[in-house]
């Protein structure tokens, strides 16, 4: 099954919140998920970012790929 590790967009109007979560590639980035890894807070200063290495570790030997989004984040932090 190909997954991918990406940001799914929460919070209100002109505050995002995101979820790192873990989604089958073929399926819209809206809905469900496979499971949820961590959190990303960009309003913050400096930005949070709460993530399981575990977890993330487990789906990237599963084959899980990270996205672009994903993969600029995590080069900052």
């Amino acid at each position: 099954m190909p997954a991918t590790i990406r940001l799914m967009r929460f919070g209100k109007k002109g505050y995002p919140t995101y979820r790192i979560v873990v989604l089958d590639k073929r399926k819209k980035a809206v809905g469900s998920y496979l499971e949820k890894i961590g959190t990303y807070n960009p309003m913050k200063n400096p930005a949070e970012l709460i993530i399981d290495k575990q977890l993330l570790t487990k789906w990237e030997q599963k084959g899980a790929v990270l996205s672009n989004g994903m993969k600029k984040i995590l080069h900052k932090s």
